[in-house]
């Protein structure tokens, strides 16, 4: 069985090391494929110095846009996973959401991750993706926005094109059940560079909120 592990970077130079790392510990992937996507860091020399295989978009596209440009060279995969380029080692764990894929249990696999380690934002974003992810498959989500995936050959073809914004989780989560997939959730102890209470942090999730209203604005449409 062919499996793909694709990771969209952009300026992840100080972790996309210990991700790869991580990544290479998971035995079922046999194929890993970089996408740095218009990085201004040493994101992509981290990767050759890897040895991990290395698409360089020339100007940034957003987390969606990097999965798109992904898609021509999974042709021949048979489960297609995507994990963020921050895990660092926890990254291993992505074997948690192959293992359902692959043994049948489910089409499309998430990981949740455990509780932050410092206080972020106030639960408005999660909330709101959670709540239209139940009205439209009636799965209650813990983890709506989570982008570490593993999903079927299938699953792929049927939920693209991605999103080219932060609502690529959220419109694939819904795409998959509205489409009958079955989606699960797995517990894991991955982590990832968590935002804080900070401009920053805010900004972020003021970008996903917008992201993820229109993601349900053209969901509740087709209703």
């Amino acid at each position: 069985m062919r499996i793909t592990a694709v990771i969209p970077a952009y300026n992840e130079g100080e972790r996309i090391g210990a991700t790869l790392e991580g990544v290479k510990k998971v035995r079922e992937i046999n194929r890993i494929l970089v996408v740095n996507d218009g990085s201004t860091d040493d994101t992509a020399e981290k990767v050759k110095k890897a040895g991990v295989e290395l698409l360089d978009l020339e100007v940034n596209r957003g987390k969606g846009g990097a999965m798109n440009a992904a898609l021509p060279y999974l042709q021949d995969a048979d489960i297609v996973v995507f994990l963020d380029g921050d895990l660092g080692e926890t990254a291993a764990e992505a074997s948690k959401i192959i293992k359902p894929v692959m043994e049948g249990e489910a089409d499309l696999c998430i990981a949740a991750f455990g509780p932050p380690s410092k206080k972020g934002g106030f639960g408005l974003v999660k909330g709101t993706a959670a709540w239209i992810i139940k009205k439209t498959g009636n799965l209650e989500a813990v983890a709506p926005l989570s982008g570490q995936r593993a999903m079927t050959r299938e699953v792929l073809e049927a939920v693209t094109p991605f999103k080219e914004a932060y609502g690529v989780e959220l419109g694939m989560t819904l795409s998959a059940l509205r489409k009958g997939f079955r989606v699960l959730e797995v517990p894991t102890s991955m982590r990832h560079n968590e935002t804080g209470r900070d401009i920053k942090g805010f900004m972020h999730r003021g970008k996903q909120f917008i992201d993820v209203l229109k993601v349900i604005k053209d969901e509740l449409r087709r209703k």
